[in-house]
């Protein structure tokens, strides 16, 4: 029997249902990850200012060590999550990046511009809020924790609001905020890192030049990459760079290339199929020795029609999603609450949390609006101004890279704290602006 016919029709059906189903299942992750982010965070906080509080400051502070007898590195725990577990963070979001730039939302000049712009005023116009608000203030080395936007908890509140959200408007959101993430990774590269060891950086880009040559003769054993990958986050760290920018430039030599045609691919997974099923059906719970050799080359055919980035990228997402940055929202977002005067909330407080929301929501939908107005770009599909000013509400979401860059920025944990405060109210307001400003729009448009 034959099931390339079937397989066909389905195609036929729904053409596009290959390129809309991952996407999909994208939002589905990040969406529940932003909930267990919030989680997370509530934890932190109550843990924070309970009876509890010493003991949860003194574990993060509390020396681990990987390593053997030739070689160890030990470093307290907090250095683990924010600069080890956050380098796989940081990996990720520089495949989602290049996968962008090859072959999604980012891939031609017309697609991103929107996004692009929306992002960099974004960037821009908080950064510039926060020196005006901060003028007179302390921490004004801070000023790049209002420009970054949370991706998994903004599409978290986008998720709660159901499907009257237009898939376009969410496909906008995720795609302003990996051009935010490029921004924010630029800003902890040239702002944000250490005095700079050269020896150490020019072999750590030398081991990179190896990669990229893997890359090019279509080297595709991953544990390659990440073995050298591990030894260029460790030189990052010991040359004065911050090392999740490896993390970064390691994922843009990752290999995007297929072993196989897709033609190739389904002419050979039917054959494998109707090997299969050729085989009379028995009420047996085991397989016969053919079935399994025909399992195994269709394993051996998915392998090779799945390129490196997007085989790391498919199987990193839900440990980052839901290990990764949940424990990094644990560890980092522990602010004591108690004893927080008003001089607090009048200087970096306010500047962080004003610039956060009033910030976003102003740079992208102005950068928005003259990007259109200019014929630089258009509105996508089913999207308005209103659902644009909505974007810009929970861009205002900065929590994860917010916290990251404010661990960066200060020394003193009074103005660490000042600033948490100031990333977790200004959060908590866009989302909430977010949510219930596009909720009233959606339910008035679907009337």
């Amino acid at each position: 029997m034959s099931y390339s016919n079937d397989f066909r029709k389905d195609a036929i059906n729904d053409p596009f249902d290959n390129l809309r189903q991952p996407f999909l299942r994208f939002l589905k992750i990040e969406s529940s990850g932003g909930i267990l982010l919030i989680i997370a965070t509530l934890l932190a906080l109550i843990l924070a200012n309970s009876g509890w509080a010493n003991y949860y400051e003194s574990f993060w502070k509390q020396d681990f060590t990987i390593g053997a007898e030739f070689f160890k590195l030990t470093k307290p725990i907090l250095f683990w999550i924010d600069d080890g577990l956050m380098a796989i963070f940081f990996f990720l979001v520089g495949l989602e990046i290049k996968r962008e730039l090859i072959a999604g939302e980012l891939s031609s000049p017309k697609k991103a511009a929107l996004p692009i712009i929306a992002a960099i005023g974004g960037m821009v116009v908080p950064a510039i809020l926060f020196f005006i608000l901060n003028r007179d203030g302390q921490g004004l080395e801070g000023w790049g924790i209002p420009m970054a936007t949370d991706i998994a908890f903004s599409l978290g509140i986008l998720s709660l609001l159901g499907k009257r959200v237009p898939l376009t408007l969410k496909v906008f959101l995720v795609a302003f905020a990996i051009v935010d993430d490029i921004g924010a990774i630029l800003v902890i590269a040239l702002f944000y890192s250490s005095q700079i060891h050269w020896s150490l950086l020019f072999i750590a880009l030398g081991l990179l030049v190896v990669l990229f040559l893997f890359n090019k003769f279509n080297i595709r054993y991953i544990p390659f990459y990440m073995i050298i990958g591990w030894v260029i986050w460790y030189l990052f760290l010991k040359a004065g760079i911050h090392p999740t920018i490896a993390g970064v430039l390691i994922a843009f030599s990752i290999p995007t290339n297929r072993k196989i045609k897709l033609k190739d691919f389904t002419f050979r997974m039917n054959k494998h199929l109707d090997d299969f099923c050729d085989e009379p059906y028995e009420r047996s719970i085991t397989l016969n020795h053919k079935q399994l050799a025909s399992i195994d080359n269709m394993q051996s055919q998915i392998d090779k029609v799945q390129s490196p980035l997007q085989q790391l990228e498919h199987n990193l997402h839900g440990f980052v999603t839901f290990f990764v940055m949940p424990l990094f929202a644990f560890a980092n977002a522990g602010v004591v609450l108690t004893g927080v005067g008003l001089a607090s909330f009048s200087t970096l407080t306010l500047s962080i949390s004003g610039s956060l929301v009033f910030g976003k929501i102003a740079g992208i939908f102005l950068f928005s609006y003259l990007a259109v107005k200019l014929g630089l770009s258009a509105l996508p599909n089913n999207i308005n101004w209103k659902h644009i000013i909505g974007a810009g509400m929970l861009g205002g979401v900065g929590f994860t890279m917010s916290l990251f860059i404010s661990n960066l920025a200060y020394e003193s944990i009074i103005l660490i704290n000042q600033a948490k405060l100031g990333i977790l109210i200004g959060s908590l307001v866009a989302a909430a602006l977010g949510f219930f400003y596009l909720k009233y729009v959606l339910k008035k448009e679907s009337v």
